[in-house]
C-alpha cells in the first residue's frame, strides 16, 4: 500500500470515529425527547380519566328531598315539618300549633344567598333546628350545623320545580353541662353538589 492510500485509509477512518457520537448523540436525544412525550401524554390520560370520576361523584352527590306542597315531613323526637307556595310550616311534640315562615312577606331576598335558622328546646336538652336556605348558586345538596357537640348533619326539602328556596332540619343535643344553653348553636352552611357554599348563616 503506498504512503498515499494509506492517508486515505486513516483520513476515512478518522471521519467514521468522529461521526459516530454525533450519530450516538442524535438517538440519545431521539429517546430523551420520545420519553417526554410519553410523559406528557401520561399526564394527560391521568387528567382526562379524573374528570369524569369527578363529574360521576358530583351526580351521585345528594339533593333535597322534593315533596308535594302541603306534604307532611316526621322529624325524630315528634316534630313535623311541610311546605307550601307561601314558605316553611312546622309543629313540635311540645308545641302542636302550626307555626309558619313566610318566603312572600317581604323579608326575605331570594336573589341573594341566605339561611334562617329556629332552634327549639326541651328540657333534656334536645333541640329541633330548622329554617329557610335560598338565593345560592348550584344545586343545593347537603347542610350541616356547628354546635359545641359537634358537626350536626341535617336533611334538605324543596318543592318540585326551580322555587329558588327550599328548607332544611335536624336535630341536636346541647353537651351534658350545657343543657338549655342556646349558645351552643354555630355556623349553618348549605353546600352544592359541588362540595362549595351554597348559602350560610354565621
Amino acid at each position: 500500500m503506498t504512503r498515499m492510500q494509506k492517508y486515505l485509509a486513516a483520513t476515512a477512518v478518522a471521519v467514521a470515529l468522529v461521526g459516530a457520537p454525533t450519530v450516538s448523540y442524535a438517538v440519545s436525544q431521539g429517546k430523551a425527547a420520545s420519553g417526554t412525550s410519553t410523559h406528557s401524554a401520561a399526564r394527560t390520560e391521568r387528567a382526562t380519566a379524573v374528570r369524569p370520576v369527578a363529574e360521576a361523584a358530583a351526580r351521585k352527590a345528594p339533593t333535597a328531598r322534593i315533596v308535594a306542597p302541603g306534604e307532611h315531613v316526621a322529624v325524630d323526637g315528634g316534630a313535623e315539618i311541610w311546605l307550601t307556595a307561601e314558605g316553611k310550616h312546622w309543629t313540635t311534640a311540645a308545641d302542636p300549633e302550626p307555626q309558619f315562615r313566610s318566603v312572600v312577606d317581604g323579608n326575605v331576598d331570594l336573589t341573594r344567598p341566605g339561611v334562617s335558622m329556629q332552634a327549639e328546646g326541651d328540657a333534656e336538652g334536645r333541640y329541633f333546628l330548622s329554617g329557610l336556605y335560598y338565593g345560592g348558586k348550584g344545586t343545593a345538596s347537603r347542610v350541616t350545623v356547628e354546635t359545641k357537640a359537634g358537626t350536626v348533619h341535617g336533611k334538605l326539602l324543596e318543592l318540585a320545580g326551580k322555587p329558588g328556596w327550599g328548607v332544611w332540619y335536624a336535630t341536636a343535643r346541647t353537651p351534658a353541662d350545657g343543657k338549655g344553653d342556646p349558645d351552643f348553636l354555630g355556623n349553618v352552611t348549605v353546600r352544592d353538589t359541588k362540595g362549595r357554599i351554597y348559602a350560610q348563616l354565621k
